[in-house]
């Protein structure tokens, strides 16, 4: 754990050889650092270090009532980042991570010299809600449900979204795996339902075009064409035209949460991009 200025414990994981190039993963909504079992673990066996935390109010992390929003979780990720000293480090998030991401290497990676490469996988950024502006996002009622089913009952909602459009196990002909639904639904009841309900706003309102036009080191964007969660028209092709230095790749058929566990597919090309 480290506590931050604001007196919120984040709970984190390091593991490998602390004078190897450092990875850092920045998990999605509603869930923890566990998500990323499989990376880090194959990442560690190749040789890096590998880090990751529990966003406030998630997994580990102090349940706490303020600063569920992306300057927080940014502020919260460099927090993490100084207290271990990474320096050279790529960072990857999954959808909310990947806010997290933008922001912060927009606003505290780049800044203080410590970025070496950035991916963003299935990734909020720019925006996720239909405006004037982003006539292509999607309905604010759509969050909205989102909001209601939360309140109303978090313990099946957390069930419903994995067996459905999280994994794309709603598709004709999918196999459901019954750990996967279960480990997503273990992850986000580990967390504080607060957080997770301001968290909507956090990751479906949050502008960060800025974010992705600031930042200057190469970044991977990576996407399934299926994703039921975060339409990738209006996300990766749009991170793909404001990055400076953006390589972007489209996954044919796989949905939102097979981009972290469809793990065969991501690792390589993560560990190409990272090599490269």
């Amino acid at each position: 754990m480290i506590t931050t200025k604001d007196g919120t414990q984040i709970f984190y994981k390091d593991w490998g050889p602390k004078d190897a190039q450092p990875i850092v993963f920045h998990h999605g909504w509603p869930l923890s650092s566990d998500d990323w079992d499989n990376q880090m673990l194959f990442f560690l066996a190749n040789g890096y270090r590998v880090v990751a935390h529990d966003r406030r109010g998630h997994g580990r992390s102090s349940q706490v009532d303020t600063g569920h929003d992306m300057d927080h979780y940014a502020s919260d990720a460099s927090a993490v980042v100084e207290h271990l000293d990474l320096r050279n480090a790529v960072h990857v998030g999954h959808s909310t991570g990947g806010g997290e991401v933008a922001r912060y290497v927009a606003k505290y990676g780049e800044p203080q010299g410590r970025v070496a490469k950035a991916v963003l996988i299935a990734s909020v950024p720019p925006l996720m809600v239909k405006t004037e502006r982003n006539p292509g996002g999607t309905p604010i009622e759509v969050f909205d449900g989102f909001r209601k089913a939360l309140a109303e009952n978090r313990a099946q909602f957390f069930l419903d979204v994995p067996t459905g459009p999280f994994y794309g196990f709603n598709r004709p002909g999918a196999m459901a795996l019954q750990g996967v639904i279960q480990n997503w639904w273990r992850q986000g009841m580990m967390g504080s339902a607060l957080a997770h309900y301001e968290g909507i706003k956090a990751f479906s309102e949050t502008d960060q075009t800025d974010d992705l036009k600031a930042i200057t080191v190469p970044t991977l964007v990576m996407q399934g064409d299926d994703d039921q969660i975060v339409p990738y028209k209006d996300a990766s092709l749009l991170q793909g035209k404001l990055l400076k230095r953006g390589t972007l790749k489209i996954y044919p058929g796989l949905p939102h949460g097979m981009m972290t566990t469809h793990a065969d597919v991501i690792n390589a090309d993560l560990q190409a991009f990272i090599r490269s």
